[in-house]
């Protein structure tokens, strides 16, 4: 009874590492890009058709971000840090 025993506290772990975390702020970088290359494009008055909402940034390279940046997300969770 002489001894003491020590109670080991558990540090708390972080799901992912740093490499990981930086990925995911990439892609959620890249998405929130391509959501606001999406917005806009509307008409002040009802009774006037605007065809800006068809552009290019808006129909092709928006929706495009918001795909690689969903693969970004996909790839920072599957990374294995520890991995050389």
């Amino acid at each position: 009874m002489g001894e003491k025993k020590r109670k080991e506290v558990a540090k708390p772990a972080f799901v992912f590492d740093k490499k990981n975390y930086k990925f995911m702020f990439i892609g959620l970088a890249v998405i929130a890009l391509g959501f606001i290359l999406m917005a806009g494009g509307g008409s002040d008055d009802p009774n006037v058709f605007n065809p800006e909402i068809f552009s290019w940034r808006r129909i092709r390279l928006a929706p495009t971000l918001v795909l690689i940046g969903l693969g970004i997300q996909i790839y920072a969770i599957l990374l294995n840090p520890n991995k050389k």
